[in-house]
């Protein structure tokens, strides 16, 4: 007999302050009592992002106004899998209500107060979790002073994911810096990510690794412990990295980028056909700026990775 394969559009609502919208099902329901995001099975002819409107509006009363297509995840149940495509929707036209009687609460994804969660909605949370702006280190360019002070008044604008990359730096200087960023990362409650590096990272606090595409291919499984993030430039990267189920990757070089002059972009178009469909946040890094970030989104991105840019320059 084949497996019995659901497919479901689900709605991420959030808002400015990072809140998601968290709906219990209701009584009578499979799974009552349980949390998850609202949505529900796409119907025959339709996409899946006419399906979402369609949720919103039975369950919630609401329609989406900005919405992204984000990750395509699927979760094996007793009875059937169920293939979720998600969306983060940043905008609405209504307030949201229970229209079939479920309660709803605005949630951090960081730590939420209601439970149980349905399980086919947790790994979403570590992946809310995530800064829209993953920002690499240029500290050799400008020298340390100069950096750290970028570094601060980037933290004071927002920033919170950082990737310490400084492949021209001797061992130990590569420690002090990072000790120092990693330092300065946490003052402001950044997640600070260590290239390459996995006992490194461990040994100076450091929230995960970041692996090149090298090194990653090497991998047979994650670290644990550690978030874990690898650098992708294709396909075959692409899924083992989702073999190994990251907490999310890099896909480049999106647009031109100076750091790598001679190699081939991908462009939008390729970079939303690689990405299409996949398990874990993807940010597109190489030629990127701040007005590139709307622009990533609607190519399913979770958001950009910059290096220059990120730090004013």
């Amino acid at each position: 007999m084949a497996e019995s394969i659901v497919h479901a559009a689900v709605a991420v609502l959030q808002r400015q302050d990072g809140q998601v919208l968290l709906a219990q099902r209701p009584e009578g329901k499979a799974w009552a009592g349980w949390w998850e995001f609202p949505g529900g099975k796409i119907e025959d002819g339709e996409t899946a992002f006419e399906a979402l409107q369609r949720e919103l509006d039975e369950e919630l009363g609401t329609q989406a106004l900005e919405a992204y297509p984000w990750l395509t995840r699927s979760f094996a149940y007793p009875e059937k899998t169920v293939k979720l495509h998600f969306f983060i929707v940043r905008r609405w036209t209504d307030e949201p209500h229970g229209r079939e009687g479920q309660h709803l609460s605005w949630q951090d994804p960081a730590g939420l107060t209601v439970s149980p969660m349905l399980p086919a909605n947790e790994p979403i949370l570590t992946a809310l979790t995530l800064a829209p702006v993953y920002a690499v280190t240029n500290m050799a360019d400008v020298g340390e002073v100069a950096f750290l002070e970028r570094m601060e008044g980037a933290l004071q604008s927002g920033l919170r994911l950082i990737h310490i990359r400084e492949k021209s730096l001797s061992p130990y200087d590569f420690r002090i810096f990072a000790s120092k960023a990693i330092a300065l990362g946490k003052r402001y409650g950044a997640k600070v990510m260590l290239n390459r590096d996995i006992e490194l990272a461990r040994e100076l606090g450091a929230d995960g690794v970041h692996l090149p595409s090298s090194e990653l291919m090497k991998l047979s499984e994650r670290p644990q412990g550690l978030l874990c993030a690898g650098s992708c430039h294709n396909e075959v990267e692409l899924a083992h990295a989702y073999s190994l189920a990251l907490d999310f990757v890099v896909l480049s070089p999106v647009l031109p980028t100076l750091s790598h002059p001679d190699a081939i972009p991908l462009g939008w178009q390729n970079f939303t056909s690689l990405i299409k469909d996949g398990p874990l946040p993807v940010y597109a890094l190489g030629g990127m700026h701040g007005h590139h970030l709307v622009t990533a989104w609607q190519a399913g991105a979770h958001g950009i990775s910059m290096q220059r840019s990120a730090w004013g320059a």
